[in-house]
C-alpha cells in the first residue's frame, strides 16, 4: 500500500468512526442553532408593523406609504372602538385639527414617526459599523473557530490516545507508515470541522438574506468568505500539535494536563478578540499573529480596518506557521506513539530518534 492509499484509508476509517459521534453531533446542531439565532429569529421575534385605524383618507395615504396595516373606517368614533375592541393597535384621529393618535397602553412608535416630520439627518460618520453588529460578529467567528478547533482537536488527541492504550497503534503502525497514519487523521478531523464551519457559514448566509433590509450581506459575506480558508490554514496548523499531544501520554485520563498549553494557545485568541475587537492596533498585531488571525482578519475585514493585501499577507504567514508546526508535530508524533511506557515529555519525543528510524522502517 502506498501512502496515499493509506492517508485514504485511516482517513475513511476516522470519518465513519467521527460522523457517529455524538459530540459531532450534538456540536453541529448547537452551532446551526446559534446561526439561526443569530439571524432569523431577530427578525421573527420583532413583530410585524402595527395595524392602524383610520377614518381620514390622506392620512390613511400617508400611514400606508409608511409600510402600516392600514384599516380605514367610516368615522372616527369607529376608529376609536376598533383600538377599543382589539381589533387595530392605535387609531388616528383629526377632530378638525392636528392628528392625535389612539392607543390603549401604549403607542406603537412605528405609527408615531410615520406621522412625525423628521428633521434633515447628515451623518458625520456614515461609514461605522452598528454598535451591536460590532461585538456579534467578532464574537461569532471566535466562538466558531474556539469550539471547532478545541472539539476536533481533542478528538484527534483522543484517538491517538485510545489506540496507543489498547495498543492497537502497534499493528496500524506495521500496515501503514506513521505519518500516513497522522495525516489520515488531520485530513479527516479537517474535513468534518471544514464541512461543519461551511454548514454553518450557509445557514447564516441564508438567514441574512431572508431578513436582510439593509445590506448586511454585502457588508458582513466577504468577512465570511475570508473566514473559511483562514479557518482551514488554522486548523490543521493546531491539528498536527493535538495529535502529538495525544502520542505523548499513554492514558485518556492524562490527555487533560498534557494537552492544556494547546488549549491555552486556543483559548488566548479568543478572548482576546472579543475584549480588544475595538482596539485597532491591537487587532492589527492579532491579525498577523498564526494563532489569533483565523478570527482577527475576517474581524477587521468586517470593520474596513484591513487594506486588500493584507489578508493575503496574514494568509501567506500562517501557511509557513503551518507547515513548521507540523514539522514539529510529525516529529514529536513519531518520537512518542510507539512508547508505552508511561508520560513521555515534549522534548524527549521530539530528539527520540530511535522511534522515529521504526517509523522510516515503517514507511
Amino acid at each position: 500500500m502506498n501512502t496515499s492509499s493509506a492517508i485514504r484509508l485511516v482517513a475513511a476509517r476516522e470519518l465513519k468512526v467521527k460522523m457517529k459521534d455524538k459530540t459531532f453531533l450534538i456540536s453541529t446542531i448547537f452551532f446551526l442553532l446559534f446561526a439561526v439565532g443569530g439571524t432569523v429569529l431577530p427578525a421573527m421575534l420583532g413583530g410585524g408593523a402595527s395595524s392602524v385605524a383610520v377614518a381620514d383618507a390622506a392620512t390613511a395615504t400617508t400611514l400606508r406609504a409608511a409600510g402600516l396595516e392600514v384599516t380605514q373606517v367610516s368615522d372616527e368614533a369607529a376608529a376609536e372602538q376598533a383600538v377599543r375592541d382589539g381589533d387595530v393597535d392605535a387609531a388616528v384621529v383629526t377632530g378638525g385639527g392636528d392628528p392625535k393618535v389612539l392607543a390603549m397602553d401604549d403607542a406603537p412608535g412605528d405609527v408615531v414617526s410615520a406621522l412625525s416630520v423628521e428633521p434633515q439627518v447628515q451623518l458625520l460618520n456614515p461609514d461605522a459599523v452598528d454598535p451591536l453588529l460590532a461585538y456579534f460578529v467578532p464574537f461569532g467567528f471566535a466562538v466558531v473557530f474556539f469550539f471547532t478547533s478545541l472539539t476536533f482537536g481533542l478528538q484527534i488527541a483522543q484517538s491517538v490516545v485510545e489506540e496507543k492504550q489498547t495498543r492497537i497503534v502497534e499493528i496500524l503502525v506495521a500496515s501503514v507508515p506513521t505519518r500516513a497514519l497522522l495525516a489520515g487523521k488531520v485530513l479527516a478531523g479537517g474535513v468534518l470541522a471544514l464541512s461543519q464551519v461551511a454548514l454553518i457559514a450557509a445557514v447564516t448566509v441564508a438567514g441574512i438574506q431572508f431578513t436582510d433590509s439593509d445590506g448586511l450581506l454585502s457588508l458582513i459575506g466577504p468577512s465570511i468568505g475570508w473566514f473559511v480558508p483562514f479557518f482551514v490554514v488554522g486548523f490543521v496548523m493546531l491539528a498536527a500539535l493535538w495529535a502529538a499531544a495525544g502520542a505523548l501520554v499513554n492514558r485518556v485520563e492524562d490527555l487533560q494536563g498534557v494537552s492544556m498549553p494547546l488549549q491555552i494557545v486556543v483559548m488566548l485568541p479568543f478572548f482576546l478578540v472579543i475584549f480588544m475587537s475595538d482596539n485597532k492596533p491591537v487587532m492589527t498585531l492579532l491579525s498577523y499573529i498564526p494563532f489569533s488571525a483565523p478570527t482577527a482578519m475576517p474581524v477587521r475585514l468586517f470593520t474596513g480596518d484591513a487594506e486588500g493585501w493584507e489578508p493575503l499577507l496574514s494568509l501567506g504567514i500562517m501557511v509557513l506557521a503551518a507547515l513548521a508546526l507540523i514539522a514539529v508535530g510529525a516529529r514529536v508524533y513519531e518520537g512518542s506513539l510507539l512508547r508505552t511506557n508511561g508520560k513521555v515529555s515534549f522534548g524527549a519525543a521530539f530528539r527520540d530518534r530511535e522511534s522515529r528510524r521504526l517509523a522510516e522502517i515503517n514507511k
